[in-house]
C-alpha cells in the first residue's frame, strides 16, 4: 500500500513539474543565458525528480532486499557493472539499520554543487537531504540512455545532522539582544 502511495506521490510531483514547466513556457520566453550566468544542464525540477525517484526506489529496495527494479531502472552500463545481488550488498547496512530514506520525499535537496555535466556528458547531482537526526548525503551519476537520464552512480551516506536551531529561540535571541541595546 505504501509502494502504491510513493508511486502515486512521485507521478503527481512528475505531472505538477511538467505542467508547471509547460505553463511557465507558455507565459514569458526563456531568458537569453549569459555568459556570466551559465545554464544548468537540467532544469531545478527535473533534478529533484531525478534525486527523489532514484532515493525513493532505493527505499523501496531497502525495504523489500529486491535490488532488480533500481537495476533495471539504471543505464545499460550500470546494469552490466552491477547484480541485484551486488547492489544488495552495497546497500547492506542502510538495510539492516533500517534507515528510511522517505525523507528525500518530504525535504528539498540542498546542493553542495551545482548540477553538472562531466567531460563524459554524465549529469552529477551532489548534495543531501536535511534529515534528522541524520542526513541523507548522496552523489547521483545519470548517463543519458534511450532519450533518457538513467542511474550510472549512487553514493549514499548518513551523517549526523548539526542540530537545527529553533526560529523561536534564534527569534527571541534577537529581541533580548536588541533590547539590551537600546537600554540606557
Amino acid at each position: 500500500m505504501q509502494l502504491i502511495a510513493r508511486a502515486l506521490i512521485a507521478l503527481a510531483l512528475l505531472l505538477s513539474c511538467s505542467n508547471d514547466r509547460a505553463e511557465a513556457q507558455q507565459k514569458t520566453p526563456a531568458p537569453a543565458a549569459t555568459p556570466a550566468q551559465p545554464s544548468l544542464p537540467v532544469t531545478l525540477e527535473q533534478a529533484l525528480y531525478l534525486i527523489r525517484s532514484t532515493l525513493l526506489t532505493l527505499n523501496d529496495a531497502n525495504r523489500t532486499g529486491n535490488y532488480t527494479v533500481l537495476r533495471d531502472l539504471a543505464a545499460p552500463d550500470f546494469q552490466a557493472r552491477n547484480t541485484a545481488a551486488d547492489l544488495g550488498l552495497n546497500f547492506l547496512d542502510l538495510r539492516r539499520r533500517n534507515f528510511d530514506l522517505y525523507g528525500a520525499a518530504l525535504l528539498p535537496p540542498q546542493f553542495t554543487e551545482a548540477p553538472s555535466l562531466d567531460q563524459r556528458g554524465m549529469l552529477r547531482l551532489a548534495g543531501y537531504i536535511p534529515t534528522q537526526p541524520q542526513q541523507i548525503k548522496f552523489d547521483l551519476v545519470f548517463q543519458i540512455a534511450a532519450g533518457q537520464w538513467r542511474l550510472f552512480g549512487i553514493a549514499i551516506a548518513t551523517p549526523e545532522a548539526a542540530p537545527p536551531q529553533p526560529q523561536a529561540q534564534a527569534a527571541a535571541a534577537k529581541s533580548a539582544a536588541s533590547a539590551q541595546k537600546k537600554s540606557p
